[in-house]
């Protein structure tokens, strides 16, 4: 890909800042840009488009545009990824992207925007290989050595980077979105997971993670049976992500997930998975209004994974009406207080063990209501909570090999994480 010039406009379609890379290109193309973007409505807001021989690629983030133009056959899914990676690197810089923040940082932003495009081709984007040259008091730059990175095919690792002690930490994190009718039926479910590391390890290490993924097993030619905390379940992901530091053609070839990875934290992969999940955390909610003056809940909740398994800082949030006064409440575990500021109760608990069952009952006093109130689609209760040692799609991290050329030993620490997402639901 290339791009002959980048600019960074306002939400008027005012030139901020410019860059010129190949000079094919007249710099006033950018007043066909604003005029097209300001001029179209807001159905037909076209990322790329084609005009008088030049293309136009645009992303906006927050009160700026961020463009790029080329007169050559570039590939505009690629010129699009560089202005997303471009908005990355100067939220890191600036913390927030914005056309003060821009304003603010002239000298840094132009020194950016050289370093990760030379002559239209992208170069360096990862920022914490772009802060060992470009600092944030950049104003006076002292004639650095380019770091090895910049020249290395590893672009989002320095060589040389040395630590006393090597352990790298891999955290499976599942986040469970579910919704559920009044009547009890599941009406969605879906599992986004992430894979996080946190590496520190010397040199340049290789690593290899196998999983226990159906396409990982169905590639190899390996049956799906075998011994493991899921019984040997493969499991099928879907919207499969990865770090570019990833080899994907390993990947496509034999589903093996080999890479060298950057220093310190960062997500190694994504995926979502759309299966029918039982609630881990069951709610029933039965509620008695009486003749208008007062109301009252019951509360059940019951905890729906394995025993051996806890749900830690569980917090069950039930909607009541606006009006509600005079609250009284007895629950056999954890505690419970109004929030009027939410129009809730929260019942909170602490630590809710496997396959146990507890209820809470509420009592409010309520004014006059009227039947046009009690028409009014009801608010779903939400519960929040964390899981340790447990996913709900079953993955398992079957190996995690480090290897590096000094032989040095290092340990892989994983752990398993199961936490609510939008988890709802309603009440009759």
């Amino acid at each position: 890909m290339t791009a002959s010039a980048v600019f960074i406009l306002d939400m008027k379609g005012k030139v901020i800042i410019s860059r010129n890379y190949r000079g094919d290109v007249p710099m006033n193309c950018v007043e066909r840009f604003s005029g097209h973007v300001l001029e179209a409505e807001a159905n037909d807001e076209r990322p790329v488009w084609l005009e008088h021989g030049t293309t136009y690629i645009y992303i906006k983030y927050n009160n700026l545009y961020i463009m790029a133009v080329t007169q050559r056959n570039s590939n505009a899914a690629m010129i699009l990824l560089f202005l997303y990676r471009l908005v990355e690197v100067f939220k890191d810089y600036f913390k927030e992207l914005e056309e003060e923040s821009i304003r603010d940082n002239f000298v840094i932003t132009y020194e950016l925007m050289d370093e990760m495009m030379d002559f239209g081709y992208p170069q360096v984007s990862e920022p914490k290989i772009l802060r060992e040259y470009i600092t944030q008091e950049a104003h006076k730059l002292e004639v650095v050595k380019p770091p090895m990175a910049v020249t290395n095919a590893v672009s989002w690792r320095s060589e040389g980077i040395k630590h006393r002690k090597n352990e790298i930490f891999l955290d499976v994190v599942e986040r469970l979105n579910l919704l559920v009718a009044a009547n009890g039926t599941l009406l969605r479910s879906e599992i986004l997971g992430s894979l996080k590391m946190r590496s520190y390890l010397s040199g340049m290490p290789e690593l290899k993670l196998g999983l226990n993924d159906k396409l990982l097993f169905e590639a190899t030619g390996r049956r799906t049976g075998g011994r493991g905390l899921s019984k040997g379940k493969a499991v099928e992901m879907e919207d499969i992500k990865f770090h570019q530091c990833v080899r994907l053609a390993r990947f496509e070839n034999d589903r093996t997930i080999s890479f060298i990875p950057p220093d310190g934290e960062f997500e190694l992969m994504s995926y979502r998975l759309n299966t029918q999940v039982k609630p881990l955390i069951w709610i029933e909610a039965v509620v008695e209004p009486h003749s208008h003056s007062r109301i009252e809940y019951m509360i059940k909740a019951k905890s729906q994974f394995k025993q051996r398994s806890t749900a830690n800082n569980v917090e069950i949030v039930v909607p009541v009406p606006a009006d509600a006064d005079t609250p009284s409440f007895k629950t056999s575990i954890g505690t419970v207080k109004y929030a009027p500021e939410r129009d809730a109760i929260v019942w909170s608990i602490k630590q809710f063990h496997g396959g146990k069952e507890y209820l809470m009952r509420a009592h409010f006093g309520l004014p006059s209501v009227s039947n046009e109130e009690e028409k009014k689609d009801k608010p779903p209760i939400t519960v929040k909570f964390e899981i340790p040692y447990f996913t709900v799609s079953g993955i398992q991290v079957r190996y995690l090999k480090i290897i590096e050329k000094s032989g040095y030993q290092a340990l892989p620490w994983v752990r398993y994480i199961t936490q609510n997402g939008d988890y709802q639901l309603r009440m009759g």
